[in-house]
């Protein structure tokens, strides 16, 4: 049986471009996850990996143009757009990089023997060692960012580990372009190819969760599809760690103070991040909490004006764009559900913005107004009116784990009056980033960023994006009684390799 062809499509026509590739078949899988496998002594050297990591930054940003114009002709997102990602990406490679140098993510610790403790402490030496091969599944909606160069493949190779990304079916075209970039980059450290692997196919993915050498998973994408590779994983004989980005509302609540002292601005505020990239950001915020009466209704003219000023665009595939335009007509039927701009198809190939509004009660109980509490892919938002405070705390405590939790306050709530302290409070066990007088869209690349939150957000704990996000590929291990001459470079007490440690319950920098 020959194997299937994979295909570029345009999405602003729907018709094939060109086809890229042929679908993966098992032996391929274990082949790509072998060579793999055996590239990683390579990357042992973290002064080889980092140069890597910088490297392919540089040769990221040499190929530019052919790299934007490949997106932009599989995705329509936009040569702005992506150029912006690319360069997001690129810093993103060089700030791993620079993690690597440092050395603090291995954690080491070191305590010498000590016979007075209780009970007696022997010597011990613990720090972090790379898991092994990971797999990587690309996202839809971030061809650079968050698939073959993105945050999970840049943070595993900085851990040590090699990578086979499953590509997604939205940008193959691209992902062989981006994934010879990336080989290229490794042969100038003479890094076998094989660091870097690419399947293409729904059963390669499939063989790719299940294979032995594959140490650990990160996924972006759907609830449905990452639900069943985190249950793939966790039925293997042997149980890996699965980081998956399932699915996120973002809620966003607007007090009555809020909405009455800038509500014509949040509104636009409002249509701004819900539009943005057609409304196919993880963050878009799905559910927002308004006030009812005056200062809400305002509010809402603001967003009425600015999303109908929106253009139709096109969504990353027919088939989302299918789910779109079922997804808000389901919605739109609800009883008691009105459409002040009505989201929908825009023409044969694009979609048109809009947001629906429902009386917050309908939120309070559990039925068939729970749909309006599921994420619905694409330029459309729900604004639910509440009538109190204790209304729109009832839905809150309904919602599932979030990537992201607004609150937009007023300047007296902003200084600690009224319950502003109480409404972080309240959002802090809904989400992993809780914003304060913004808006979700946009994950800035930093320390101190955490993307990821209560399931169905994740599966994990972790982030997706920031430095921390290395630690997902991580395992410690600690040495006891082991001779100096025996131990790695970075346990021994001279630290020969100067990093960050602590020694005897001392930090030391």
């Amino acid at each position: 049986m020959a194997a299937a062809p994979v295909w570029s499509v345009d999405p602003r026509t729907g018709k094939q471009r060109e086809q890229v590739a042929v679908e993966a078949t098992a032996q391929e899988v274990d082949a790509a996850v072998r060579a793999a496998h055996d590239a990683r002594a390579a990357l042992a050297d973290r002064a080889v990996r980092s140069a890597f990591l910088r490297t392919a930054a540089t040769e990221l940003e040499a190929a530019r143009e052919q790299l934007v114009e490949a997106a932009d002709a599989e995705t329509a997102l936009g040569p702005v757009r992506l150029t912006g990602e690319l360069a997001r990406t690129c810093f993103q490679l060089r700030a791993f990089a620079d993690i690597v140098d440092e050395g603090a993510f291995l954690d080491v610790v070191i305590d010498h023997p000590d016979d007075t403790a209780t009970p007696p402490i022997p010597d011990l030496r613990r720090y972090k060692v790379p898991l092994g091969v990971v797999a990587v599944y690309s996202a839809s909606n971030f061809p650079f960012a968050f698939s073959v160069p993105g945050g999970d493949t840049a943070s595993a190779l900085a851990a040590g580990c090699p990578v086979v990304v499953k590509a997604h079916p939205d940008h193959p075209g691209l992902s062989e372009l981006v994934a010879a970039v990336l080989r290229r980059a490794a042969a100038r450290h003479d890094i076998p190819e094989g660091v870097l692997g690419l399947v293409h196919g729904f059963e390669a993915g499939v063989e790719l969760i299940k294979h032995p050498l594959v140490s650990a998973a990160g996924f972006t994408g759907s609830v449905r599809g990452g639900r069943a590779l985190f249950d793939a994983a966790a039925a293997r004989p042997v149980p890996i760690p699965f980081h998956g980005e399932l699915g996120s509302l973002n809620p966003v609540l607007i007090t009555e103070a809020a909405a009455a002292e800038r509500g014509e601005a949040i509104g636009t505020g409002l249509a701004g991040s819900m539009t943005l990239g057609v409304g196919q950001f993880c963050v878009k915020p799905g559910l927002v909490l308004v006030p009812s009466g005056g200062a809400g209704d305002g509010l809402l003219k603001s967003l009425t004006d600015a999303v109908s000023d929106t253009d139709a665009g096109v969504l990353l595939d027919h088939r989302m764009r299918d789910n779109f335009v079922a997804g808000v007509a389901e919605r739109a039927e609800l009883d008691g559900v009105e459409s002040p701009v009505t989201p929908g198809a825009g023409g044969e190939h694009t979609v048109s913005a809009g947001f629906l509004t429902v009386p917050a009660e309908k939120l309070t109980s559990e039925g068939s107004y729970d749909l309006l509490l599921e994420e619905c892919f694409g330029p459309v938002t729900v604004v639910a009116r509440y009538e109190d405070e204790a209304e729109a705390k009832t839905v809150l405590s309904r919602l599932p784990g979030n990537l992201t939790a607004t609150v937009h306050v007023s300047a007296e709530e902003a200084a600690g009056e009224g319950r502003g302290p109480e409404l972080l409070a309240e959002l802090t066990p809904l989400a992993g980033r809780v914003l304060v007088n913004g808006w979700p869209t946009g994950v800035a690349v930093a320390p101190a960023q955490h993307h990821g939150g209560p399931y169905p957000a994740t599966t994990s704990t972790s982030t997706s994006v920031g430095g921390t996000a290395i630690e997902r590929w991580l395992r410690p291990v600690v040495y006891q009684g082991a001779p100096e001459a025996l131990l790695p470079a970075e346990l021994r007490d001279g630290n020969p390799l100067g990093l960050p440690r602590r020694f005897n319950g001392r930090l030391e920098r």
